[in-house]
């Protein structure tokens, strides 16, 4: 099913090694104001071609790259290899070491009909419009998405523990999570990861809009290089991690409202008919309390916060959009619930909405109500691993920013290009 090619990846030329830490960038949806600004200040950081700024950012990010390429800020590996990514993190209250074990490779950007790539929620259409004219520009990818696979028996293990035993990159990123990149470039031991993958489909965890784009552009540049066998407008750079045995985390992504026309108490009225409202004690503790129910939330709005809870006989009351295994989900009821019978925002204008947004920091969701830059947060639970595989398997999307994958996938360990040009190398040597 999925066909996977190693990389012959740009990097950071090795005179810049020392400086790893302050060249990489998060994802852009995870950081702060403060943290973004650290990151555009330094002019090498990778931000720059992943989220570039200005009039046309487009066409600042290629002439950027095209520079750091003369002036080798960037070099090309001569041959392909699968880079072996480890994460090493711990979650807040825990003493044990986590690590999360993958691989960096190029898959196909298969269309969502072929159901090799399965995604599990909705996209937001300026963002993958962003995307797309940025790949066009420069033809190259500075962060990988998140994909998962399952595999039971754990075939790749050895293979990726060998690598990461003498890393390329070893460093502590923005969250305290120590990264380990490795590279593997035998022909023989990268067949076994082409073989295993060849079966597999393939979860989308992170980068729905970033693959959406790729997509896109590869649908646009069909009929290019019919001479070359393998083409690099058809592959993206994907982060792959087995779902078996690995330390996979779901946080909870939280929802912001700004521009409510309506009275607070009017609304906590609109939302006793639909909800249990009990007032919580103290805003700043409500981002630690435990749902164990499901259709359970926090609300934050002006000074006070609130628990909810659905009425039980209200979910049966729901005429919803979603199929059954949707509309089970917290963020599906709340998303029903909240914005298009409450608020009256229909669930297709609730994807280009500007007055809904998502922050994954409980603390920011405080600091943006009692500024008074949201109307109301509402604190949301964490999804399960085995709710993510069902949506995937039924074929349907859950909401917009459902799911928050922890740690994330550093941007700038290593540079995609699919220039026909750079992407050109008989690949064939990696298959029996």
């Amino acid at each position: 099913m999925a066909e996977i090619l190693p990389i012959k990846a740009w990097r950071y030329n090795p005179n810049y090694i020392s400086q790893i830490e302050q060249l990489t960038a998060p994802l852009f949806d995870v950081v702060s104001l403060k943290q973004r600004q650290l990151l555009y200040e330094n002019p090498l950081n990778s931000i720059h071609l992943s989220v570039p700024k200005g009039p046309d950012p487009a066409e600042s990010a290629k002439e950027l790259l095209n520079k750091w390429k003369q002036e080798q800020v960037i070099c090309q590996d001569e041959i392909p290899g699968i880079y072996v990514y480890y994460q090493y993190f711990r979650l807040p209250g825990e003493h044990e070491e986590r690590c999360r074990k993958g691989f960096i490779a190029q898959i196909k950007a298969y269309d969502w009909s072929e159901k090799i790539i399965l995604r599990h929620e909705n996209t937001i259409v300026h963002a993958v419009n962003d995307r797309i004219d940025l790949l066009k520009a420069t033809e190259i990818q500075a962060s990988p998405t998140h994909g998962l696979y399952e595999d039971s028996e754990n075939q790749l293990d050895e293979y990726m523990d060998e690598a990461i035993s003498n890393p390329l990159y070893e460093l502590e990123d923005y969250q305290g999570v120590r990264e380990v990149l490795g590279v593997i470039q035998n022909p023989e031991i990268i067949q076994k990861f082409l073989a295993v993958m060849q079966d597999k489909q393939v979860i989308l965890a992170d980068g729905h809009h970033r693959l959406e784009g790729a997509i896109a552009y590869r649908k646009m540049c069909q009929g290019q290089f019919p001479e070359s066998k393998w083409k690099g407008f058809e592959y993206h750079m994907m982060y792959l991690t087995n779902t078996s045995g690995n330390h996979l985390k779901i946080l909870p992504t939280h929802r912001l409202f700004s521009g409510l026309n309506l009275g607070q108490s009017e609304f906590l009225e609109l939302l006793k008919e639909w909800f249990e409202v009990k007032k919580f004690h103290d805003q700043e503790e409500l981002g630690a309390y435990a749902f164990h129910k499901p259709w359970s939330y926090g609300l934050v709005i002006g000074d006070e916060s609130y628990l909810l809870q659905l009425k039980s006989e209200k979910f049966s009351a729901i005429d919803s959009h979603f199929p059954e295994v949707i509309k089970k989900l917290d963020l599906a009821v709340l998303h029903e619930v909240v914005f298009e019978k409450i608020l009256g925002i229909p669930l297709e204008q609730q994807r280009h909405s500007e007055q809904i947004n998502y922050e994954r920091n409980f603390s920011r969701c405080i600091h943006e109500v009692q500024q008074g830059k949201a109307s109301f947060a509402i604190i949301t639970r964490e999804l399960e691993m085995k709710q993510v595989l069902e949506v995937c398997r039924s074929g349907h999307v859950m909401p917009q920013k459902s799911t928050y994958f922890y740690p994330k996938a550093l941007g700038g360990l290593l540079f995609a290009s699919i220039n026909q040009k750079e992407f050109e190398f008989d690949y064939g040597a990696f298959f029996k």
